[in-house]
This record gives C-alpha cells, sequence and structure tokens, in this order.
C-alpha cells in the first residue's frame, strides 16, 4: 500500500519538475518583455485572481489551504528568478533568519521602488507609517498592494501606546482583515514596533511585513521579532515576539536622515561591534565618510544578529548580549523626556558597563559621531526606571559587561549598584 502511493508520488513529482521548467521559462520571455517595455515583474492582481480560480479546483478543504501556500511559494520563485534577469538588478545581500519562524532580510538599494518584486502584496494590506516618514515610501507600498489601507501616526516614541495599538486593530476589524491579509511597517522602530505588534495580536497573528527607514531600525530592530509599545511610562512593557515574514531594507532610504538621527542609529551598531566584532569597531571608529561605510555596517550589523537570534529566538541566555547598554540606556531615554534619541541614550548606558580601556575607546567614537557621553539626570531619578526594567529579578539585574573589545560576559548586579 505504502510503495503503491510512493509511486504515485514519484510519477507526480517527475511530471511537476518538467512542468516547473515548462513554467520558468516562460517566466524568463515575460520578464524579457517586461523589462522592454519598463513594466515592475510583480503583479498582485493577477496572483490573487489565479489564487482564487485554481484553489477552487482542490476540493479537500484542508488539502486547499496548503495549495494556496505552494502557489504563494512558487509565485515568490517565479518573481525572485525574474528580478536576475536580464538587467533587473538582483539584492546586494540577503539573508535567512530562522527560529520559531523563518525571515528573510534584503539588502538592496533601490528595494523599495521595486518592493512589489520582493513582497506578497496580495489581498488586504494595511500600510502603518509615521508623520515624519516622507510620504513617497509608503505610497510605493501601497501602489503596490491589491487592496491597500494606510495608517499614519504621530512621529515618536508617544506613538508606541495602548490607543495607537487599539486604532490598529480597530480599522483592521472594521475593514474585516482575515488570517491571509498582511500588516506592513514603513519607518523607523516606533512604527515597526507598533504595527508588529498589531499583526501578533490580531487573530493571534498574521503575516507582518517591515520596511525599516532609519538605520537604527535597518540594522537593529528591523529583525528578531520582537514587538512592543510602552505603558505606564515603561519602555516596551506590553509586547509580543512576531517575526516579520520579510524585511527588506534599502539604504537609499538613508539620504533622508538628518546627521542625529543617522548617528543615534550608529549606536547600536557601536554596540554590537564592542560585544562581538573588533574589527567592525575599528572600521567605524576610523570611517572617513560613513555614508558610502553604511551598506557593509548595516549588512555586518544584520549578520552578527542572525547569529544571536537563531541561537536564542525567545531572549532567554545569548540573545541578552543585545541589551548591552539599554538598562541604563532605556532608563535615561525614558527620563529625558523625548529630548534625547535612543541610540544617545543607550551610547552613555554602554559606558556605564565597559572597563577603563573599552570605556575610553567608546568614549571617543562616541565624540566623533556628535553622541553625548553623559547625562545630567539625577541617579535616583533613572533607578526608578531601571527598577521595571524587563530583565531585573528582585533587586538584581543581568546586564552585559565588556572589559575587552569584542567581547563580552553577563553578570548579575544590584540595581542600586549600577550607577555607583
Amino acid at each position: 500500500m505504502i510503495e503503491e502511493k510512493r509511486n504515485i508520488i514519484d510519477e507526480v513529482d517527475h511530471e511537476m519538475a518538467a512542468l516547473f521548467e515548462k513554467r520558468m521559462l516562460a517566466a524568463r520571455e515575460i520578464a524579457q518583455s517586461k523589462r522592454e517595455m519598463g513594466l515592475t515583474i510583480a503583479d498582485p492582481v493577477r496572483e490573487s485572481r489565479i489564487i482564487a480560480a485554481n484553489s477552487r479546483l482542490i476540493e479537500d478543504e484542508e488539502i486547499r489551504k496548503y495549495y494556496i501556500d505552494f502557489l504563494k511559494g512558487i509565485f515568490a520563485i517565479s518573481k525572485r528568478y525574474q528580478s536576475c534577469l536580464n538587467g533587473f538588478e538582483a539584492p546586494c545581500h540577503a539573508v535567512e533568519v530562522s527560529g520559531c519562524d523563518t525571515c528573510d532580510i534584503v539588502v538592496e538599494r533601490g528595494a523599495l521602488a521595486r518592493v512589489g518584486e520582493h513582497l506578497d502584496l496580495g489581498g488586504k494590506t494595511l500600510v502603518v507609517t509615521d508623520s515624519g516618514v516622507p510620504e513617497k515610501y509608503a505610497r510605493m507600498v501601497l501602489d503596490n498592494a491589491e487592496q491597500p489601507f494606510l495608517k499614519v501616526v504621530p512621529q515618536g516614541e508617544a506613538s508606541k501606546s495602548l490607543e495607537s495599538l487599539t486604532d490598529l486593530l480597530e480599522l483592521m476589524t472594521r475593514e474585516r482583515f482575515t488570517r491571509t491579509d498582511k500588516v506592513v511597517a514603513v519607518g523607523g522602530g516606533v512604527v515597526g514596533d507598533l504595527a508588529g505588534l498589531a499583526a501578533a495580536t490580531f487573530m493571534r497573528g498574521i503575516d507582518f511585513y517591515n520596511i525599516p527607514t532609519t538605520l537604527l531600525s535597518q540594522l537593529d530592530s528591523s529583525i528578531g521579532g520582537k514587538t512592543a509599545i510602552d505603558f505606564c511610562g515603561v519602555k516596551n512593557i506590553i509586547g509580543a515576539f512576531h517575526q516579520p515574514r520579510k524585511v527588506v531594507i534599502d539604504p537609499d532610504t538613508l539620504d533622508t536622515l538628518c546627521e542625529r538621527q543617522l548617528h543615534s542609529g550608529l549606536a547600536e551598531a557601536i554596540k554590537m561591534a564592542a560585544t562581538m566584532d573588533r574589527q567592525l569597531f575599528e572600521k567605524i571608529a576610523v570611517s572617513a565618510d560613513l555614508r558610502s561605510d553604511i551598506d557593509a555596517i548595516i549588512c555586518r550589523c544584520l549578520e552578527l544578529k542572525r547569529r544571536v537570534v537563531e541561537a536564542d529566538p525567545k531572549e532567554s541566555g545569548l540573545r541578552h548580549v543585545l541589551n548591552f547598554g539599554h538598562t541604563v540606556g532605556h532608563a535615561i531615554e525614558a527620563a529625558s523626556g523625548g529630548t534625547l534619541l535612543h541610540g544617545e541614550a543607550v551610547g552613555i548606558g554602554m559606558l556605564h558597563f565597559s572597563g577603563a580601556d573599552v570605556r575610553r575607546e567608546i568614549e571617543k567614537v562616541l565624540e566623533k559621531y556628535s553622541l553625548p557621553i553623559a547625562t545630567s539626570i539625577p541617579k535616583e531619578t533613572l533607578l526608578k526606571y531601571i527598577a521595571h526594567d524587563k530583565k531585573a529579578s528582585g533587586d538584581e539585574v543581568t546586564v552585559v559587561r565588556v572589559d575587552t573589545l569584542g567581547e563580552f560576559e553577563f553578570c548579575s548586579i544590584n540595581i542600586n549598584d549600577i550607577l555607583l
């Protein structure tokens, strides 16, 4: 009986191989024609029509669900193949992050203009952005979506709130989003955290795509699956792990960032370099043109974070290394009332857990990029925020310490001794 069914599968697989080649040869010719006519590869309306029509041919309801996933996979492979043909620019860097889920990351200049080739935007798509992000970025996604919806939240950390989350969930409920629909974040870490949590909680989780447009979000918060909002004055206290289905990083979006925002984001690269990659630290320290070096810095940081996230997807051990400087940094950021950016606060926070030699090296790099190395916020004020740190257990908190560049260790310290 088993052997008989295996023979059927072998026969079907043999036929599918020939059909697959025939399909891809046709896709090749279509790609060439589209290139000549200046058309984009993606055609979400046609894809959705095919899925709807062909899935009706499957009588078994359970199998029909798998067939839809199969078709989506075929479309994704076809688009990737077509994009690499006849002058279509292929991604300069792509990396897969796995854990409980899988996340593909594309780093490619001009990727946002070709977003329809990278993302499955069939069905309903909620695009979440903020008032500080250039409108054209969100528009590029909306123009490629079959049924687009847009939500613009005010720029700033205040949008990571229960009220903002409720607004997104109400919109999706009102517009009758289903588990086959998706949420796309276009913006920095605030938008990514908020939109990601909305995707994680709606119907217990729908697809989430992230298009980070700031350096901070591109090299750090864009991957790893951590989504959150702030609550009762405590940063990221309500959240969930929800890995994005795909991340599209276009370094060209950094051209619209001011120097302060760019350098604030760089602080996260300094954090990863100080803990895990001395050569990267030295590259940042001696860079004569940061914007020219930024692609390589982003890719290296993503590779470092990929290794950590794959080893510890739920932040139960190794992943705590990514919190270097954050215990004090989050407290400084919250207590500053928005006068200090995240990276600026984390930069100061790193200095509290560095050996003397490392502290001097980090201070030099921070000053090179006009990042602060001290704060006037009283110790007592900061301790109130540190007491709410998610890594705290009673009066103890686990911190990351760096005594040698490129190396780190975890240690437990009494909260009252942190700022001594």
